[in-house]
């Protein structure tokens, strides 16, 4: 069974930092990608960032620069470090892997202030 947990969410002003983390299990990092994603109110959900099986990295553009996603192989666990955060960065930050069992966690509510 897979499960991914995320945590590290919170309340932030704006040009603060948060760190979101993704406890996976029933999954490896092998055989899957590992992606971030968020959804606003009332938008869709979006991609923010993804680490491949290689562990090469892709990013939105509205995070580059500012968003760096890393993984843990060892514990299982991918990581999703934000700087800089803006009003606009406020959502529900879910953990999505992509490969043979392809889940989603719950979410976190990020809410960055202004």
């Amino acid at each position: 069974q897979v499960q991914l947990v995320e945590s590290g969410g919170g309340l932030v002003q704006a040009g603060g930092s948060l760190r979101l983390s993704c406890a996976a299990s029933g999954i490896s990092f092998s055989t899957h990608a590992m992606g971030w994603y968020r959804q606003a109110p009332g938008k869709e959900r979006e991609l923010v960032a993804v680490i491949s099986t290689i562990g090469s990295t892709n990013y939105a553009d509205s995070v580059k620069g500012r968003f760096t996603i890393s993984r843990d192989i060892a514990k299982n666990a991918v990581y999703l470090q934000m700087n800089s955060l803006k009003p606009e960065d406020t959502a529900v930050y879910y953990c999505h892997s992509l490969g043979p069992r392809d889940s989603w966690g719950r979410g976190t509510q990020v809410t960055v202030s202004s």
